[in-house]
């Protein structure tokens, strides 16, 4: 049965596909975390990036962590399936393990699935991430300096070399691709600043022992258990073909990545798809953000987002229904919506919604999504965007339900989750949701 047949029963789509329509920072942690919360959940999917994801958890009783490769289900005991489509950084796993140790999850490794087939992420990689960046001085594309996008650009030029997260289970073949990533990058971007080969590998072989590396049978087995919980990384506006180029990511931040996966798990078509949403915009680094408004970074402080050395300044803007309503097109739709933040309207009086924007003298309603993989086209949007400014606003006030209201109506799709704080989320039954692909902006004759 699938997701639309089931709705057309009264039933509920099986699984949900978790996916920021913003800038990332929106709430996907809290958001799957609230999700596993009411059990049956077999497996949290990371669908995309990979150690630079930063998604915050704060439970009822204090505890908090930054998640960036295990799953946000973690603290709720749901094991973490790392798909091939994740790149693995076994250091940053372990460093991350640690705090998870130390906020009473007894052996975490035991709840982490990866893909053999998962790219590594290496110091090598990170060491390259950061030398381009620098190279670029004030055109920084605001990366994370993580090596993310530098492990997808090694393994899209060198796909038979590109060490894999079933190699750390091989130690010749590991060594061997090791050294080969090392000397190509060094010989393309000079000295890096990384550790020996020899150590890099000690490391990875203590981690192909501690977690479980799986194959393609994997997520057929975790689906046939229960539901699955597919949790993307990052925000649609920094989509590798569908962002403000080049102020993007190298990776695909739509549904795209999750329903290829939930069609080899076998269960094409199964999953709810969760667009996220906060009351305000946010950014990090540089690119457009054409609703900042600087006054709103004293108003609105940032527990657990600030200034990254490699990313750049956290940007706090009005919300922008325009860009949201871009974000929902290129993702073919969004059946539902999980809106975060719903405390920040009664925090700050003058928190307003931007419509419209002013463009070179003309109003624009709608960005209209372009085919994937134009980055002429997608580098002339972001022209245009740096040179826009809100040109039509209005404020639901401060009823966090009027929030709700107001920006589920402008982006087409009905509220699923509502959040207001940190650790308290309000999910809707959502049988009263079903599949439906809402698509908002359609409707508008201005557009850019």
């Amino acid at each position: 049965m699938t997701a639309a047949t089931a709705a057309a029963d009264g039933g509920t789509p099986r699984h949900t596909l978790v996916v920021d329509l913003g800038f990332g920072d929106a709430g996907k942690g809290a958001t799957v975390d609230r999700l596993c919360q009411a059990g049956g959940v077999a497996a949290v999917v990371r669908f995309n990036g990979g150690a630079q994801a930063a998604h915050n958890v704060v439970t009822a009783d204090g505890r908090h962590h930054t998640f960036a490769q295990f799953g946000a289900g973690t603290l709720r005991g749901v094991p973490t399936q790392l798909s091939r489509l994740t790149a693995v950084d076994p250091l940053a796993l372990a460093a991350e393990a640690d705090h998870l140790r130390a906020l009473g999850v007894p052996d975490p490794y035991a709840l982490v699935g990866v893909d053999r087939a998962a790219p590594l992420t290496t110091p090598y990689h990170a060491a390259a991430n950061r030398l381009r960046e620098q190279a670029r001085g004030e055109g920084r594309h605001g990366s994370c300096g993580l090596g993310v996008g530098e492990t997808a650009r090694y393994a899209l030029a060198h796909p038979g070399d590109a060490p894999t997260a079933g190699d750390c289970a091989a130690r010749p073949r590991l060594l061997r691709r090791l050294r080969l990533l090392r000397d190509r990058l060094t010989d393309e971007l000079g000295p890096l600043s990384a550790p020996p080969v020899e150590a890099c590998a000690e490391a990875y072989t203590a981690f192909a022992r501690a977690v479980r590396l799986t194959d393609e049978t994997r997520l057929r087995e975790l689906a046939a258990r229960g539901r699955l919980v597919f949790e993307g990384a990052q925000g649609v506006l920094l989509d590798e073909w569908h962002g403000f180029h080049p102020y993007t990511t190298w990776s695909t931040t739509t549904f795209a990545h999750a329903e290829t996966l939930l069609a080899e798990a076998g269960a094409a078509g199964e999953g709810l798809r969760l667009g996220v949403v906060r009351t305000y915009t946010t950014r990090h680094g540089p690119g457009p953000l054409v609703t900042e408004d600087p006054e709103l970074t004293a108003l609105l402080p940032e527990p657990h987002n600030g200034h990254g050395r490699w990313q750049g300044d956290f940007r706090i803007g009005h919300f922008d229904a325009v860009a949201h309503g871009y974000a929902a097109e290129v993702c073919g739709g969004v059946d539902a919506l999980a809106v975060t933040h719903l405390d920040a309207p009664r925090r700050c009086r003058g928190l307003r919604i931007c419509r419209a924007y002013g463009i070179d003298g003309a109003m624009v309603e709608r960005l209209p999504a372009g085919p994937p993989g134009d980055l002429v086209r997608q580098a002339e949007l972001t022209g245009r965007l740096l040179r826009a400014a809100p040109a039509r606003w209005d404020t639901p006030g401060r009823d966090p339900r009027r929030w709700s209201e107001a920006i589920g109506s402008l982006l087409g799709a009905p509220v699923l989750l509502e959040s207001s704080g940190p650790a308290r989320q309000r999910v809707r039954d959502p049988r009263s949701i079903g599949k439906s692909k809402y698509v908002s902006g359609n409707g508008s004759a201005l557009r850019v």
